[in-house]
């Protein structure tokens, strides 16, 4: 258990959402960590949507924080106007509106307008799953004992470690680190990572910020997920355990199982 500050977003009861033949149980919460006297990340767990979603603010300034509201609540907005329809080109035009929207936020600011945003939609029928995805926060997803990253860091100590242009420790490899080749503000518009994904039963998926991936690694983020607790205690669980490692930034965590809808009474 960790003692809350007043910019924690504390985790909620766990939300259940049936999507044809399965239910999502979601719960997310944030912790503004050791380090920044303010919580620059932004979660949304929908209330009525199977609909989940982390942005995390470039920096420690007002245009962190203007970026990630700005680009939550546009995103968000964008994906109830098209429901219940959901596929790549709503998913991109969504996308784009949210660019849009935070580069005229912050054209009247004197620093960078920037932030992450991945995104976990389900369709309606339960069918499959969308990751939508700029920048480096992570979804993970554990099934039948793997903990697999599914989506990869817009960033350049990503291609450094891909082509070997410097050791994972090194200060080059460090200040990549920092160095986000995509992301939501950005003046060029890059496009996001669509990535359709298959909903299993048994699945469970791990939206975050690098303030969890970053202070946890592999074996203890899958030993957390693979405890069968409720997705509340769960997040809290991953929440509590970035701050025990060292807290140096704010945390975001949003838990997603999968589970069969059981049929109702006849």
């Amino acid at each position: 258990m960790f003692r809350r500050r007043p910019l924690d977003q504390p985790v909620q009861a766990t939300r259940r959402l049936t999507v044809g033949r399965l239910t999502l149980e979601i719960a997310g919460g944030s912790v503004v960590g050791h380090r920044y006297a303010e919580n620059f990340d932004v979660l949304h767990v929908d209330p009525e949507l199977p609909l989940a979603a982390v942005a995390d603010g470039m920096g420690d300034g007002e245009g962190s924080r203007v970026a990630g509201t700005t680009a939550m609540t546009t995103f968000v907005a964008q994906v109830r106007a098209g429901w219940p329809a959901v596929d790549a080109a709503r998913l991109r035009a969504a996308t784009a509106e949210t660019q849009l929207r935070v580069r005229r936020a912050g054209a009247g600011l004197a620093g960078l307008t920037g932030c992450t945003l991945t995104a976990l939609i389900a369709e309606p029928d339960g069918g499959q799953g969308w990751l939508v995805q700029l920048g480096d926060s992570r979804a993970y997803r554990l099934r039948d004992g793997l903990l697999e990253l599914v989506t990869v860091d817009h960033t350049m100590a990503w291609l450094g470690l891909l082509h070997g242009w410097w050791p994972p420790d090194s200060p080059e490899a460090a200040r990549a680190r920092y160095q986000l080749l995509r992301y939501v503000g950005h003046p060029d518009k890059p496009e996001p990572d669509l990535l359709a994904v298959p909903l299993r039963s048994g699945d469970t998926w791990l939206l975050c910020t690098d303030g969890v991936s970053d202070q946890l690694g592999y074996h203890r983020l899958r030993d957390l997920l693979s405890a069968r607790r409720d997705p509340a205690r769960t997040a809290q669980a991953l929440l509590a355990a970035s701050l025990t490692e060292g807290g140096e930034d704010n945390a975001t965590a949003v838990i997603v199982r999968v589970h069969p809808t059981l049929p109702g009474p006849r």
